[in-house]
């Protein structure tokens, strides 16, 4: 965090007594008390999600004066502060790292004292009568922070991955879906345990990326889903202690118009704040997300190998030198940034899952580590997902001779005389043709199995891609 003014101090006061902040920070007693066991490091509490808790308190704002419980002229400000907080305007007085109080109590009370100061600010020192906005009477109103950083952490993952994941896959989808396009005519071998299949087009196995990917994205959207039912109105435990009647609504109702998510109250608020289910619910969707684009990256980087001595039935764009020591080599750079995202992301996510077991009676005092593991989850797998696309996928061209190559010398197209000649017979020649060296056109006919008509029509590596039984015609042998 960039160090406000680190010479000056001045004086707050909060239930505990007197404490010295810097003076130019917008924060007060609570959040530097909060500094000062936990400090704020590397990792700060994630910006999408205090941006979230802005939302929240600008929401929670208007209600309070719809409902009159909050004067307009405090109100007024609150709101306007609070849009400042989700604006990302005022991320310079959020200091607090991950590991505070369990139930992100410090990061509610640093935006309640932010929004406070900061409302005061835009009242003005000319005014006769400003008025005096206290951080817990009138931003909190309404409010605790075991429902509301629970409603945060619902809000702000549902936005990222609306803006950022789900966009990213949706995209690698339709360029994946476009190369199927382009290599729909090229013929190669088909693998299975990594050995020689039968033949297929690097079309159709794009098609099954592009497919992994749809539905990636179609996860992520489930994933959106189980975290629209909010926690707001719980208050404490769950009861609504303290807050006005008819206060969630309100407050779900404006976040439903400014974000255009089908945000909705909890069924039980008791569930809502003890438990962090749906997160990890969330949090397996991502799982099954990584193992996907695991398998797609892992996948082109096989087909990419070589140039010479590996598969190379693709040609991956050549981004940067592969080794310090060896010219010329050039590494499938992309392809490994994505693997290691995902393997990155899927260990945050098994956290979450940890977490969310670990909740005791009415409340999970994991919450800050969740908020950080799926946002950084997201993030790091939206980030290598988008250079993947842009970086790899797009520029992807097939090496159709290499394929061609392969086709040719591929013991498993007998799988097409199976049921001409039998499993058996088929098994034998294929054991003939490998230990030769021979072809297996060269061993059935030189055992005089089939007409080489027959066998130009079974040996078709085209045809064999478009499935069906063999319709070579009898076999000598029969």
């Amino acid at each position: 965090m960039p160090k406000l003014i680190a010479m000056r101090m001045r004086w707050e006061s909060d239930s505990l007594g007197r404490v010295r902040a810097p003076a130019g920070a917008l924060y007060g007693a609570g959040t530097q008390r909060a500094l000062a066991h936990s400090g704020s490091g590397d990792r700060q509490m994630p910006r999408r999600f205090v941006h979230a808790v802005g939302l929240l308190k600008w929401a929670c704002a208007e209600a309070n004066v719809a409902l009159g419980v909050l004067p307009r002229n405090k109100g007024n400000l609150i709101a306007r502060a609070a849009r400042e907080v989700a604006s990302g305007r005022l991320d310079a007085h959020f200091p607090l790292g991950i590991l505070q109080t369990g139930s992100a109590t410090s990061t509610n009370m640093n935006a309640n004292e932010v929004i406070a100061n900061r409302a005061r600010q835009l009242a003005g020192s000319g005014k006769r009568r400003r008025p005096e906005i206290h951080p817990n009477d009138d931003v909190n109103k309404g409010q605790s922070s075991n429902d509301l950083m629970p409603t945060a952490l619902h809000v702000s993952v549902v936005l990222a991955l609306r803006e950022s994941l789900i966009p990213a896959l949706d995209r690698l989808a339709r360029e994946l879906a476009a190369r199927s396009d382009d290599f729909r005519d090229i013929v190669k071998t088909g693998r299975t345990h990594l050995m020689d299949a039968v033949p297929m087009t690097l079309g159709q196995e794009f098609s099954g990326y592009a497919a992994q990917a749809r539905k990636g994205a179609q996860r992520a959207r489930r994933a959106s889903e189980c975290l629209l039912e909010l926690a707001v109105g719980g208050t404490a435990v769950g009861t609504g202690l303290n807050a006005p009647r008819g206060f969630a609504g309100r407050v779900i109702t404006l976040l439903r118009r400014e974000t255009g998510c089908a945000f909705r109250r909890a069924g039980n608020p008791f569930e809502a704040q003890a438990a962090r289910d749906d997160c990890v619910e969330a949090a397996g969707q991502i799982v099954a997300i990584s193992a996907a684009l695991l398998k797609i990256a892992g996948d082109i980087r096989l087909l990419g190998s070589g140039p010479r001595t590996g598969i190379g039935e693709l040609k991956l764009p050549a981004l940067q030198p592969g080794s310090s020591i060896m010219p010329g080599k050039v590494n499938p750079v992309l392809c490994e940034v994505l693997i290691q995202a995902c393997h990155y992301a899927n260990g945050l996510c098994q956290t979450v899952a940890r977490c969310g077991g670990d909740g005791q009676l009415e409340l999970n005092a994991t919450l800050p580590i969740m908020a950080h593991c799926l946002h950084e989850a997201i993030d790091v797998l939206d980030s290598a997902i988008r250079a993947f696309t842009r970086g790899c996928v797009m520029g992807l061209k097939a090496d159709a001779s290499r394929c061609r190559e392969l086709v040719e010398r591929s013991l498993m197209q007998v799988t097409v005389l199976a049921p001409v000649l039998g499993y058996d017979l088929a098994a034998a020649i294929a054991r003939e043709a490998l230990a030769t060296g021979k072809s297996l056109r060269e061993v059935v006919l030189r055992r005089g199995l089939m007409s080489r008509s027959a066998l130009d029509r079974a040996l078709n590596p085209a045809r064999m891609t478009r499935g069906g039984a063999a319709r070579a015609g009898k076999s000598r042998a029969s």
